[in-house]
Order: C-alpha cells, then structure tokens, then sequence
C-alpha cells in the first residue's frame, strides 16, 4: 500500500502508538457477556459519534485554512478516539477491565497521540480519496475476524485467557484500526501503515508496544485477511445470484455494496459498535465484535 502525498516540510510523522496491558487471566463470566456488557457503550459512542461527524466536517474547513486542525478539535477527536479504541479492545478480549466512559488514563490501554501539528492541504482536500485502500483493508480485517469471532470467543472462555496468535492477529488489526482513525480524523499526517507489526528493535513499553508478531501470528493475520475477502465476495455473489430475474437494482446494488464495505458487510458480519452517524466517519473500519 502506498502512503500519500508527504506532510508539509518541517512536519515529522508521528505514528500513534497503541499501548495493551493484558491480564494474565480473564473472568469467564465477563466473557460470556461481554456484548450485554457492552451494550451502555455502544449507545454512548453512538450519541457522541454523531457529534464526531458534525465536529469532522468543520475541523475539514478548518483544517484547509489553518493547515492543522483547530485545537478543540485536535482535543475532542483524540479524545474520542482513544475511547473506541479502550472499547474496542474490550470487545475483541484483549484486556478484562471494563471501558471507562470518556478514556480516562487509568486503564490498560492506552494511545499515543500528537494532535494539531501541521497538515498538508493537498492531504487534507483528498483524505478521503487517499483514505480508501486503507477503508477496504479494514472491511477485510472486520470481516474476517468476524467470521472467527465465535472461535476466537470460545477459546477464551474455555481457557480463561486470549491464546497468544490471537492475541497478536487482533492487537495488530485493533492497532490499525485505531492509526486509521487518526488519519482520518487529521490527527496525524503519517498514513496508517504497519499492520504485521514492527521490525526495528525497541525498548519494550508493553505488549503491543513494539507489536512483535510470532509465525502463528501472523499466519492467523493473513487467514483473517483472506477469509474476510472471501466472505464479502462470496456475499456479493450470493446477493447477485438471489436478486429477483430481470431487477437491475438487485445486480447494481449488489455491485455498490462490495465498494460500500460500511454498510451493508459491516452490520451483517456483526460490527455492532459503529452505528449510521459513526459509519460515516470509519465506513469499513467498524472493529470486531463477539457473536
């Protein structure tokens, strides 16, 4: 994947860094219900999100005159973002601790951030545009893990802990998905990049912080990436195939929904987090979700 245009000269990019604590052991009960759990949440993110998408069409305008972002923008977006990636975290059993409203410091995960440096304008005007490999990445990813949801959820209520690959596999897509977000919301200029982990040697910060995946790992990453293409392909085919003899909606609809992996493959491959408003501003990034 290529990154965009570069940033304005002067400006460094900074990727955002994901830090995960996980427990040694997870409660079973929580895991068994961990989607009721999560239900508060959800409508939460759903009522701010909505806020997000007014708040993300003037910090774009105010982005191009200023060349970054206005400060209570800067503020709000990293904010919100740092709380669906805590929730989403949860919801993919990576850490036990339920999500604090709002993103408090005082929880094991936590996001680095540098918002409100300068932008390109060029960047800004196409982010969008520049954002779409990086939007059907992520339907892949989202659907992919959903299609393993109910084995990766099982293996943790079984063994009272996230097996290691799967750990990994859903560290590296939640840290992704938390990087798009950023760029999308012009938090920062660095292009969302790095999905099979890190390779230059770092001072260990916390688990994913350098995220050094093992071969399982990363072998479970790419059958995610490869089950989540199949699926949606073989989701537009069966929805070609089923539509009514002669109904050239059926056919064009089914040909606009593989490009609108937000929509349609979202809510049916169960991305229960991201709601209407919200898929407006992360379309295919919705994170995983437990059956």
């Amino acid at each position: 994947m290529t990154p965009p245009m570069s940033p304005v000269p002067g400006a460094v990019e900074v990727l955002p860094e994901l830090d995960v604590f996980p427990p040694e052991r997870q409660r079973r009960w929580t895991v068994l219900l961990r989607l009721l759990l999560l239900i508060p949440q959800y409508i939460a993110l759903f009522v701010v999100g909505i806020a997000v998408v007014v708040a993300l069409v003037v910090a774009w305008f105010g982005a191009l005159a200023l060349g970054r972002l206005p400060a209570w923008c800067a503020d709000f977006f990293a904010w919100y973002v740092v709380w669906v990636t805590q929730v989403d975290s949860y919801a993919s059993l990576l850490v036990d601790t339920y999500p604090p409203f709002g993103s408090p410091n005082a929880y094991p995960v936590s996001v680095e951030l540098a918002p409100g440096g300068p932008l390109n304008r060029a960047a800004v005007v196409f982010r969008l545009i520049l954002y779409l490999p990086t939007y059907f990445m992520l339907g892949f990813l989202s659907f992919g893990w959903g299609v393993l949801a109910f084995l990766f959820w099982l293996a943790v209520l079984i063994l009272g802990r996230t097996p290691r690959p799967v750990y990994e596999a859903t560290a590296a897509i939640v840290r992704y998905r938390m990087r798009a977000n950023a760029y999308l919301m012009m938090l920062t200029p660095a292009y969302p990049k790095r999905l099979f982990g890190d390779r230059e040697p770092a001072l260990p910060r916390s688990s994913t912080r350098p995220l050094l995946l093992s071969s399982a790992g990363r072998a479970l990453l790419i059958a995610i990436i490869v089950l989540g293409v199949l699926a949606q392909f073989g989701q537009q085919v069966t929805s070609y195939r089923t539509a009514p003899p002669g109904d050239e909606y059926g056919y064009y609809h089914a040909l606009g929904s593989y490009h609108a992996l937000g929509s349609r493959s979202a809510s049916e491959s169960g991305d229960r987090l991201i709601a209407v408003p919200i898929s407006l501003v992360w379309g295919g990034a919705a994170p995983p979700s437990i059956p």
